[in-house]
């Protein structure tokens, strides 16, 4: 990627300054305080994935570790009260919860499957921060630069700004700024959206594939994987492990699958402004969990690291099958599309229906 893309990363600020979340959730110990009230448990599996994570690397990286787990918090406690359970905002998908099945759960399997040994001690940190930093801001206007989305490029200049305040530098930890911060402009789904609405962030998410592999054919265009310096390859190697992360939904168990495709409708129809239980819902979310699924899983999704295809990659195996019988089940229960006076929730109701039986 050329020079100017990662200086351009520490020169968002001034675009995409502070929002009302970002100063009113602004100290560590004031996060700290809100998870002890409402999520005592994330303390003592930061507490022990910590504890195994000195264990493996050593002492050395504790003081990197704590600030890392001060920037968790507040990561994770913005996204609760932004657009999460905690707020007034709710984003069905783009919530804590989807920062959880990356920090807690895919990023965990990786561990659990192939060892600590899989990255380098730094990498994994990179890994957790970007599940709880890549969708900090869902509500930017469309607006895309070097096919960087704004929601992804403010959610970089708040991810710069939080790893300043819990102590990390620009200046002496600039690659470990540069790092989250291409991890996250590669987060972006490539194709832009079909539907009229161009703030709706589900919209985006559902039409297309991540944008990392593209930024990484520009970062390393011209050079053999041989020749590359090991900074790059770094960053490369790191961006499209995220991206796999972000994406693997396709590899977890059916009904998981299943349940993201829903809470991922259910936020495009809340952000287009179409109640899920009217009559207006039910044939844009019959579209979304049949074509759209199938498109999705079939066309437009792909692993993009070796790692994401030898942890998640026979599970999506798995799973093509299931998503063809579902598919071909709901078009049965939904022949010509739904019927009048039926809602997206009916439609929805049958999908988990669908995906108990086979799951």
């Amino acid at each position: 990627m050329p020079v100017d893309v990662a200086c351009a990363l520490f020169d968002l600020d001034r675009q995409f300054p502070a929002d009302a979340s970002e100063l009113r959730i602004r100290d560590v110990a004031q996060a700290a305080n809100l998870l002890r009230e409402r999520r005592q448990d994330l303390f003592a599996v930061m507490q022990e994935v910590g504890q195994a994570y000195l264990g493996r690397f050593g002492a050395e990286h504790q003081a990197l570790l704590k600030r890392v787990q001060d920037a968790l918090a507040l990561s994770f406690v913005r996204m609760a009260t932004r657009h999460g359970s905690w707020g007034n905002d709710l984003h069905e998908y783009h919530n804590e919860q989807h920062a959880l099945e990356l920090l807690n759960g895919r990023l965990a399997r990786v561990r659990l499957q192939l060892g600590w040994a899989a990255l380098e001690a730094q990498d994994w940190l990179l890994l957790a921060l970007f599940a709880t930093c890549h969708d900090l801001r869902q509500r930017e206007a469309a607006d895309f630069w070097r096919d960087i989305g704004a929601n992804e490029r403010a959610s970089i200049a708040e991810a710069f700004r939080l790893l300043d305040h819990v102590g990390f530098s620009r200046h002496v930890d600039r690659e470990f700024y540069v790092c989250l911060g291409l991890m996250i402009a590669g987060s972006t789904f490539d194709a832009r959206p079909s539907a009229p609405n161009p703030f709706n962030t589900a919209e985006v998410a559902s039409s297309g594939g991540s944008l990392a592999p593209k930024l990484v054919a520009e970062m390393t265009a011209g050079r053999s994987p041989e020749g590359l310096d090991a900074g790059l390859a770094r960053r490369a190697r790191l961006m499209l492990i995220a991206a796999d992360l972000d994406t693997a939904n396709v590899g977890e168990p059916f009904t998981s699958l299943a349940g993201s495709a829903v809470r991922l409708v259910q936020e495009r129809e809340q952000r287009a402004g179409r109640a899920i239980d009217a009559t207006e819902s039910a044939q844009p979310v019959f579209d979304f969990l049949t074509h759209g699924q199938e498109r999705y899983f079939f066309e437009l999704h792909r692993f993009v690291s070796p790692l994401g295809l030898e942890v998640f990659g026979g599970s999506k195996r798995n799973n093509e099958p299931k998503v063809q019988w579902q598919s071909r089940r709901m078009r049965e229960l939904f022949p010509g599309g739904p019927a009048p006076g039926q809602t997206g929730q009916h439609v929805i109701d049958a999908f988990l229906r669908l995906a108990d039986e086979i799951g």
